[in-house]
Order: C-alpha cells, then sequence, then structure tokens
C-alpha cells in the first residue's frame, strides 16, 4: 500500500510531468496540494485513465488539495474542521485540508494538507498559520480516539529542525522556522504521531523542496517540509518510506518533490 504526498504546484501546468512520474511510481494513493485551481477545471480524466478515482477541494489561482485512489474512497471531508469553508474564497480562508477513508482491504484514512506558509512573521498571516496548527492538532487528537491507521500528509510549511535545512541561518527570519511554528509541529508529534522519515531512518539531507530562485536546486540548497505523520495503527504497519528526489529535475518541475510512505495491505 503506497501513498504519496505531493505539492504539485499547479496541477495543470505541470500535468505531463505530474502523469509521468504517476505511471513510473504507481503509488495507490496520492495526496496533491497547490492544485491551484477550482474543482471544475481540475484534470479529471487523465488521472481516471490511470486507474484513479479523484476528490478535490479546489480554489481559483491559490492553494487547493486533492486525494487520488485505486481503491474507493469515502467519507470525504473537506476543509479542516473548526474553520468556515462556506467563504472558501474569502480573505483568510483556504482550500487546505481534504480528508478521506481509503476502502482497501485494510483500511487507511488520508488527510492531505497544506498549511499556511505564514510570511512575513509581522503580518496576520503568521497568526493564522498558527491558528490552523491549532485546529490540526484538535482534528489529530479526534482521530487518534478513533484508533485507525491514518497519515496526515502533505506540506507542511514547517522546518521543525535545524538539520531539515542546507543553511538554517537562511531561514531565521521566515515563519517556516520560528520556534512557534516548530513548537506547533512538535506538539502534533507529541500528540503520538510518528514521522515517516524518522521511522525510515532516512539520513540528514533529504530534502522535499528547492526554490526556482538563486540555483537553490543546482546547489542543493534545500529543506525538508513535506512529511507523513503516521497513527500508532498506520506506523504498526509501516514498511517503508521514499523521497522521490529525482522529480525535482523533471521537465517543468514542481519545486517540491514526492514523499511515498508504503504501509502493509
Amino acid at each position: 500500500m503506497r501513498i504519496a504526498t505531493w505539492n504539485v504546484n499547479s496541477v495543470n501546468a505541470r500535468l505531463p510531468t505530474v502523469l509521468a512520474w504517476l505511471e513510473a511510481a504507481q503509488p495507490d494513493v496520492v495526496g496533491f496540494q497547490e492544485i491551484k485551481c477550482v474543482d471544475e477545471k481540475f484534470p479529471r480524466e487523465a488521472f481516471e485513465s490511470l486507474g484513479y478515482n479523484v476528490e478535490t477541494h479546489g480554489q481559483k489561482t491559490y492553494n487547493g488539495v486533492a486525494l487520488l485512489s485505486k481503491y474507493p474512497m469515502s467519507e470525504v471531508v473537506c476543509g479542516l474542521p473548526g474553520e468556515d469553508q462556506s467563504g472558501v474564497e474569502a480573505e483568510g480562508v483556504h482550500s487546505r485540508y481534504i480528508e478521506a477513508l481509503i476502502e482497501c482491504p485494510r483500511p487507511v484514512r488520508v488527510g492531505c494538507l497544506y498549511l499556511p506558509n505564514g510570511n512575513p512573521v509581522e503580518s496576520p498571516k503568521f497568526a493564522y498559520k498558527l491558528g490552523w496548527m491549532e485546529r490540526l492538532e484538535a482534528h489529530a487528537r479526534t482521530l487518534l480516539a478513533q484508533e485507525e491507521a491514518f497519515t496526515l500528509c502533505g506540506d507542511y510549511n514547517v522546518i521543525p529542525t535545524p538539520e531539515d535545512a542546507k543553511d538554517p541561518k537562511a531561514w531565521l527570519n521566515d515563519a517556516l522556522f520560528q520556534p512557534e511554528s516548530r513548537a506547533a509541529f512538535r506538539a502534533l508529534r507529541y500528540l503520538g504521531l510518528s514521522e515517516a522519515g524518522e521511522l525510515g531512518k532516512q539520513p540528514p539531507g533529504t530534502f522535499t523542496f528547492w526554490d526556482y530562485q538563486a540555483g537553490a536546486w543546482q546547489r542543493d540548497h534545500g529543506i525538508r517540509i513535506d512529511f507523513h505523520l503516521l497513527s500508532p495503527q498506520a506506523a504498526d504497519r509501516f514498511r517503508g518510506v521514499e523521497t522521490h528526489r529525482d522529480a525535482r529535475d523533471m521537465d517543468k518541475p514542481s519545486d517540491h518533490v514526492p514523499v511515498v510512505v508504503e504501509l502493509e495491505d
């Protein structure tokens, strides 16, 4: 059972690249972030032709998340509980979370998230980021109480430790590396969630994002901000994790790469 998370940075702009990766990697379930389109503009047929069921929670121009699954999906939730989704395009309300129960032989719930960036730190955007993380923590508590296998996967927009950046000093004033952001990420972990990279003993320098600017990719000035956080029941089924670094070198790449976790069926 292979579950991928990938910030695709506009699914329509990078559709050939995304499809090529899916055909090569063959994940069973995929969570996309930053699809950057409304539901009606999502290229559903292209993914259905590869055997995926599709659920989306889109937004015009910005944000947006989607779930693809080769198994049926049920109990689909769009929007993080606790956040009013009635005006999803209103200021401060974004399409950043989608969740579904994957109806495989041993079901697993997948929450796909695109956590707010939060920059600049002095702006209301940082408070929105921290508030969103509080709601995510509350939802994680609810899911844990159900004692089922799940992953909360996606672009967390948090650099948890200095080892998760090639040049930590370059991020000292960035919302991704603020003490409050890192503390909120630790609070999630301390609920009893396992981070797949740690379970798989991925080495330092296993980055998931390289900016398009200043030759970051060529200089390997990356950061690790894309994660799978696994419930105890999912961690018990953990078999491995892969960070598909080569995707950053594909034609018209995203600035993020896929992270794939493998669970026992």
